[in-house]
């Protein structure tokens, strides 16, 4: 269960939306990871954020995690004739992994006890394959961050178990055991040696574990608006597992998302995708506790029933977020399904301390838009 904060410590930290720092990597590529000592808010809510980086032939050794993770492919390919962005799983007490064909767009629910690694085998240096993780660290060894125990390398499990342990456990002689701990000195990312066969992906192995964002049935689809899919138990049932919702927000040029605030005490972590735009959040006794402009790779998180709005630059704005529950529920204070479309007349008259006409000037505008809101035609 997230962990709840005071309001006085919600109110003090710094919302503002941040970049990660490099934590390890190689030829290979590298991991990046957001720190609670860089956005406060992560260890407030409890949740971890990373991103994998794999350059051509990299490889993330083989893994799992203290925490469940919401995966989400930021970037990779599936052309017909080359190499695959692949993702091989574990679940638990399986007895043969999923060696799952990824691309961009793809978002998989990793729960506890879950083996993963990562593979790009593009030949192209410049076809990356990018995978963003958020996940509950409520249950970690620290808030607000992941603890990846690594099974090979120079910081695997293994490097810590005597040549004995080692030995017995797998029926080898001493000399073969060191050898085996030994021999792979990189450690959580490498590059995969030119020549060397990785096991080939199967798309049968995605059913039931990856939704593709980008090819999935859109929840909400305002022309000119916007556009969301929504991860929830319904389309990926391991979300039940990982305990987390969560959402692909694709806005158009100039467009605005209407304030809105989740009521089912969720907190909002969003990465921005691509394109930027501005961003205000409202807090306790309506201050705005964030006006800034968030851009590709910024990360920044909304507390809990705190209300927020975006609206997007010239190029659009996309952004992914997890909820900290795995079927969230919003109310939205602008639009056709606002709060205040189902509030009586003489109520909204008298809160806002305004006049019949005026009430009806306000009640009488968005009655079609819901959610996302088209910038106004000249």
């Amino acid at each position: 269960m997230v962990q709840r904060t005071s309001t006085a410590e919600v109110m003090s930290v710094d919302l503002s939306p941040k970049k990660p720092n490099k934590a390890y990597g190689g030829d290979g590529g590298a991991y990046y990871d957001w720190s609670p000592a860089d956005l406060p808010m992560l260890g407030a809510a409890s949740i971890g954020v990373a991103k994998l980086c794999l350059s051509a032939g990299g490889l993330a050794l083989p893994s799992y995690s203290d925490s469940a993770k919401v995966a989400y492919v930021l970037q990779g390919k599936l052309p017909c004739n080359a190499g695959k962005g692949t993702c091989g799983v574990v679940l638990p007490e399986a007895t043969k992994e999923k060696v799952i064909p990824v691309k961009e767009g793809d978002s998989l629910a990793l729960p506890f006890g879950v083996v993963t690694w990562w593979h790009n085998a593009h030949a192209a240096s410049s076809d990356d394959l990018v995978v963003l993780f958020l996940g509950d660290t409520s249950t970690g060894h620290k808030r607000g961050q992941f603890t990846n125990f690594q099974l090979t390398g120079s910081t695997g499990i293994f490097t810590g178990l005597s040549t004995e342990f080692v030995a017995r456990a797998w029926d080898l002689t001493q000399a073969a055991a060191a050898e085996l701990v030994s021999a792979q000195p990189g450690a959580g990312i490498i590059r995969v040696k030119d020549g060397h066969r990785m096991p080939q992906a199967r798309d049968e192995d995605r059913a039931d574990l990856v939704l593709n964002c980008l090819e999935a049935p859109l929840d909400v689809d305002i022309k000119n608006g916007g556009r969301v899919v929504v991860l929830n138990t319904r389309n990926l049932p391991l979300v039940e597992e990982v305990g987390l919702g969560a959402d692909l927000v694709r806005i158009d040029a100039h467009s605005m998302c209407s304030p809105g605030f989740s009521c089912d005490s969720a907190y909002q972590v969003t990465y921005i995708v691509r394109g930027s735009g501005r961003v205000q959040v409202v807090g306790i006794d309506g201050t705005r506790v964030l006006e800034t402009r968030a851009e590709g790779g910024c990360l920044f998180i909304v507390p809990r029933f705190f209300v927020v709005s975006k609206i997007a630059d010239e190029t659009g704005m996309e952004w992914f977020s997890i909820i900290t529950t795995p079927n969230p529920i919003f109310s939205h204070l602008a639009g056709r399904t606002s709060v205040w479309k189902a509030i009586s007349p003489a109520v909204l008259e008298a809160s806002f301390n305004t006049t019949p006409e005026m009430e009806k000037l306000f009640r009488s505008k968005r009655l079609d838009s819901e959610i996302f809101f088209a910038p106004a035609s000249n």
